[in-house]
């Protein structure tokens, strides 16, 4: 048993919401704070680092040194991200449920380091890479299927390594301030703002050092460096295990889900009551005093019309059992249908980042066919391109924060400057253009490449490309902001982990959507007339990226007809006369 504090000095230093790493109440002033904070940054900026610098440039890898063609490249690499965001959901629902976030993130390093550690080792044993072209006209020798497994064990751990650390480190980061105390508090929000930061910084330095190593010193020295990063990380993430603080574990609210819907299907015969204060909810729970102090610990929400359905979920019912798979309080029914209420600003979501995994694949194959020269001697990697990508990022932040929010507030009358939808909508919409411009770069491209009578590299700046990383970058900092704000923001409260999980697990549907899309065009334009053709100057890319943009637009007409008709959870709880209740700390990843 955690023993008590023994004076009052001690009691005031005590928290009562956070333990160290004996389970004995955390003492404020040895634990926790920035200190802590700062070896968690460095862990997340070594992940960063690690997993963008696979991902930027691996397109190339798979075409230059594995051999595979640019439909299954580009399928690869969208795969092992779409993988990545995907498993940040399994991530937080065990650190929610089993581990808690310090296990969960010491334990998904270590998973990570191994992944790239087997990378690493497959660049530089030969028998694990098919050999070098021969010149001459030969067909490459394609990896063989040993080549090919070692190669897909090492990102999918990688990628399972990865969704675990992001699902956890912002959350755990924050675990070490105290929301209760005033200075605290504001150091958290700065916390946020570093965090943000140093994951920039991650992907800076992928984009350039490391892409540039990569290309111009060996694979093996790149992912080498991957590998000491994230090793360094997770040193340095173990060293504060002593001074974090750590929180309870708390139930993963995917059971409150599934209770509210196997609860409801269970009583789906029993008719609704016409008065609805007759539906079962917190303040009728007894028993158990610890669980009926944390049911009435929760907001109350008003009953709804919508997804009336679910209400048969809390129908008193005397002959089924009390427990929550039979019975669920109408409290938690609402909180369920707020979930439900957010799926179709999820769903038109995930085009945007269908669009953003071009710029990882074939925006990438396209840089490799134009001068990439700066000066005479200087030649820029082709995935290092994405560094007007991350720049735009930053610079629109910025841009939005000083400019765009303070005339928004003032013309708008908005106190948030643009709603998180219209965020969203300005992204969407910027992600069209950068479809648009990429097809009329593409066509360009071609016809010089026609010109020069099937030369590999065609006389044709790389700079051309530039304003298609732009317009995605610039969509992504509206997109991801409104995104972040939304799902934390109309998730009930207790829930944003798994909010912040839904909201990522977009990124991860947009990267599947695009390896399902790129699979489809592939079969169905054949190889007398392929869209995508290994050699691009044989394909027709700019069509892949008109029916990008058609499915973008259309994509856009159904998230208007969406957005218009959806009402913010402040002004259904104002309208029914209730204050919002926020406590829970903001998240980032």
């Amino acid at each position: 048993m955690a023993s008590l504090p023994k004076t009052k000095q001690e009691a005031e230093e005590t928290l009562p919401d956070a333990w160290d790493y004996k389970g004995r109440p955390a003492v404020r002033s040895s634990s926790g704070g920035w200190g802590c904070a700062a070896m968690i940054l460095g862990a997340e900026a070594c992940e960063r680092l690690t997993t963008l610098g696979i991902a930027v440039n691996l397109l190339t890898y798979l075409t230059n040194t594995m051999h595979m063609g640019n439909a299954a490249s580009a399928n690869t690499v969208t795969n092992f991200l779409g993988t990545s965001f995907m498993l940040c959901l399994l991530g937080g629902f065990i650190a929610d449920t089993f581990l808690g976030r310090y296990l969960t993130i010491a334990i998904f390093v270590t998973v990570q380091a191994t992944g790239v550690t087997i990378l690493t080792i497959s660049t530089i044993i030969p028998t694990l890479r098919p050999p070098k072209c021969v010149s001459g006209g030969e067909p490459c020798i394609p990896a063989s299927g040993k080549q090919l497994l070692v190669l897909y064990t090492a990102l999918y751990l990688t990628a399972l390594g990865t969704g675990g650390l992001k699902s956890s480190v912002s959350g755990f980061g924050s675990d070490q301030f105290d929301e209760s105390d005033e200075k605290e508090k504001k150091q958290m929000i700065k916390f946020f703002n570093w965090f943000f930061f140093f994951i920039s910084i991650g992907a800076l330095l992928a984009v350039t050092v490391l892409v540039y190593i990569q290309d111009n010193i060996g694979r093996e020295w790149g992912y080498g460096i991957c590998a000491c990063a994230i090793l360094v990380g997770l040193v340095v993430f173990l060293s504060g295990t002593r001074r974090y603080r750590f929180k309870k574990l708390v139930e993963s609210p995917l059971t409150q889900i599934a209770s509210v819907v196997v609860a409801a299907l269970r009583k789906r015969h029993l008719p609704p009551p016409s008065d609805t204060s007759l539906l079962f909810d917190v303040d009728d729970v007894v028993g158990d005093e610890s669980q009926s102090m944390k049911m009435k610990m929760k907001q109350k929400l008003p009953h709804s019309k919508q997804f009336r359905f679910l209400d048969k979920a809390a129908i008193k019912d005397p002959q089924v059992p009390t427990n929550k798979w039979y019975l669920s309080t109408l409290t938690d029914v609402e909180e369920v249908k707020l979930v439900v209420r957010m799926i179709p600003t999820w769903a038109t979501t995930v085009m945007f980042w269908t669009v953003y995994a071009q710029m990882t694949t074939f925006s990438v194959s396209q840089a490799t066919t134009m001068d990439r020269r700066i000066g005479k001697s200087f030649q820029i990697p082709a995935a290092s391109l994405t560094v007007f990508f991350v720049a735009t990022i930053l610079i629109t932040v910025a841009f939005y924060d000083r400019i765009i929010y303070p005339a928004c507030k003032k013309v708008l009358k908005n106190p948030q400057g643009l709603t998180p939808l219209q965020r969203i909508g300005v992204g969407l919409v910027l992600s069209i253009f950068a479809m648009v411009a990429a097809a009329l770069t593409e066509i360009k491209r071609l016809r010089v490449a026609q010109s020069e009578k099937g030369e590999a590299v065609v006389p044709l700046s790389v700079f051309w490309l530039v304003p298609q990383f732009i317009l995605v970058g610039s969509g992504e900092a509206f997109t991801y902001m409104g995104q972040l704000d939304f799902f934390l923001r109309e998730c009930p409260k207790g829930m944003k982990t798994m909010s912040t999980g839904l909201f990522l697990s977009t990124l991860s549907l947009g990267f599947f959507v695009s390896s399902i899309l790129v699979s489809i065009v592939h079969k169905v334009t054949g190889e007398e007339k392929p869209w995508l053709a290994d050699n691009l100057n044989q394909g027709r890319l700019y069509n892949f990226y008109w029916l990008l943009t058609i499915l973008s637009f259309l994509n856009l007409v159904v998230f208007l007809a969406c957005a218009r008709g959806y009402v913010y959870k402040e002004k259904r709880l104002f309208d029914e006369g209730i204050q919002l209740e926020e406590t829970d700390e903001p998240s980032c990843h």
